[in-house]
């Protein structure tokens, strides 16, 4: 979840992502606000583009070609969470007819107005993100391992998953990691969305209580990412050397 320098810990959103296919270039979603904690909270609502950078993971920016921002209404945008409560914010997407297929994304913060701290006067901001993604026309992700390597200053593997679809997904995936044969570590799990043609770099953890830091030599790592449920459920097997210098 996208969160941006929390100061305090009593405002929460859901869903995180929110996905949905535009049908006659109309969608809907709906985000839950929760005010967790013992005072009223004024939030307001606003929508920026963002990016998955390689290297360092979930980013706002500027401006992206498929901002779905320009295309989204909220309501409300401004509004007052009460203690141990939530609010509801309905998002309307309408997409221009003219717009291309494609898959449009933003990110829909809920972040709190600025209040000032008795004790050092610093206003205190709080955001909690919800990335949202509608696709237009018929779109699918198509995923592949490209090479993995190691990471000398973390000290640990990186597999790099490249995208070349349509469509952002998020994927599993199941590995194993061994030597001359024996088993070093394994383990399934989520890892994260993968945009449209893009590409991420996973982190392969191994946790130090169960495998001490790699020792130099030659490693193979094997695996497959799955995404998709039911029929629709894809594939990608993967076998990849690392170098451990």
């Amino acid at each position: 979840m996208p969160v941006a320098a929390p100061a305090r810990a009593d405002l929460g959103a859901t869903p995180l992502i929110i996905e949905a296919e535009a049908e006659r270039g109309q969608a809907e979603g709906t985000i839950r606000v929760r005010n967790t904690g013992n005072e009223l909270l004024r939030v307001r609502v606003y929508a920026e583009p963002f990016i998955y950078d390689r290297d360092q993971g979930f980013q706002t920016v500027s401006e992206i070609p498929n901002d779905l921002a320009p295309y989204l209404i909220f309501s409300p945008r401004e509004f007052e969470i009460q203690p141990r409560s939530e609010r509801r914010v309905r998002l309307a997407i309408r997409l221009a007819p003219s717009l291309p297929d494609g898959e449009y994304r933003t990110v829909v913060f809920s972040e709190t107005l600025a209040e000032s701290d008795g004790d050092s006067g610093v206003g205190l901001l709080t955001r909690v993100g919800t990335t949202v993604y509608v696709r237009k026309g018929e779109l699918s992700p198509d995923l592949a391992v490209d090479q993995a390597q190691f990471d000398v200053e973390t000290n640990q593997i990186e597999l790099l998953v490249r995208n070349i679809g349509t469509a952002s997904v998020l994927p599993e995936i199941d590995w194993t990691l061994s030597q001359q044969g024996n088993q070093i570590y394994g383990r399934t799990f989520p890892f994260g969305t993968v945009l449209a043609d893009s590409e991420r770099l996973v982190p392969i953890f191994i946790p130090s209580e169960e495998q001490g830091p790699l020792a130099s030599g030659e490693y193979q790592l094997t695996g497959k990412l799955t995404w998709g449920e039911g029929d629709r459920q894809q594939v990608a097997p993967f076998s990849t050397t690392v170098i451990v210098p």
